[in-house]
């Protein structure tokens, strides 16, 4: 019986964990820039005597959907949608170089320019710092001017320029943080084609009703992965008691 129930338990925790990302996608439907995590099942084969015959099963986020979002108009300079498929640099917690969609910025306190979830934008020499002004625009290119306080609102001064990175031809993955990092380290190259749509924002990519069929789908299989869990006990039950001796 302990083949039926390894591969039963195996699919139950695998079903949690494909539970899990798809709570964490539909959590974050309304999230600016947000990239859906894509589940992705497989079988395990066991080799050596006598595990040849047991095959669990598991479920991994391998990826995230990398098809763009819907982009909305809000009027607000600092908001930037980024077209095609280049990705902003940003300054990950580490001080490693990492990457988003989300084009929600702002000036820190500081004067650091940073993303709506705290994340330093990242410039031509590193992240951006943006002195007193009066305004503040985002040029097509990543271009960012700025009327100083008290200055000629005809003639702004360019200050620094978004590093807007291509993925092509280089792995990467999505970390917990929603951010986007090149596998085993390094930065992407910059996109000097990238262009992005100054007074918009691009949404999350996450497809409510298609995360809901997923989630009906999911909860089906894990009742099957259940059932077997009780066959199992029940056949090992009816097998001790074919054992048992009459009293």
């Amino acid at each position: 019986m302990d083949k039926l129930v390894y591969t039963a338990a195996t699919g139950l925790k695998a079903h949690l964990a494909s539970q899990a990302a798809i709570a964490n996608n539909m959590a974050n439907a309304s999230t600016i820039g947000f990239r859906a995590d894509r589940v992705v099942f497989d079988r395990l084969s066991l080799k050596g005597s006598p595990l040849e015959t047991r095959t669990p099963s598991s479920a991994d986020v391998l990826d995230a959907d990398r098809s763009t979002g819907a982009i909305q108009q809000t009027g607000r300079p600092l908001d930037v949608a980024i077209t095609g498929e280049s990705w902003l640099a940003v300054q990950s917690p580490d001080g490693s170089e990492a990457y988003t969609r989300r084009g929600d910025l702002q000036v820190a306190p500081s004067g650091v320019l940073q993303t709506g979830d705290g994340f330093p934008v990242m410039g031509a020499g590193g992240p951006i710092t943006v002195p007193p002004a009066q305004s503040i625009s985002i040029s097509a290119d990543g271009t960012l001017s700025i009327v100083p306080q008290g200055g000629d609102a005809k003639n702004p001064q360019v200050i620094d320029q978004l590093k807007l990175a291509t993925p092509k031809g280089t792995t990467t993955v999505k970390g917990l943080d929603n951010l986007l990092y090149v596998k085993g380290g390094g930065t992407l190259p910059q996109d000097m084609d990238a262009k992005v749509e100054s007074g918009a924002l691009e949404g999350s990519n996450v497809n409510m009703t298609q995360a809901l069929v997923d989630m009906i789908e999911n909860q089906r299989s894990y009742e099957v992965s259940a059932n077997m869990m009780k066959s199992a006990k029940d056949m090992d039950e009816s097998a001790a008691s074919v054992m048992r001796l009459p009293s």
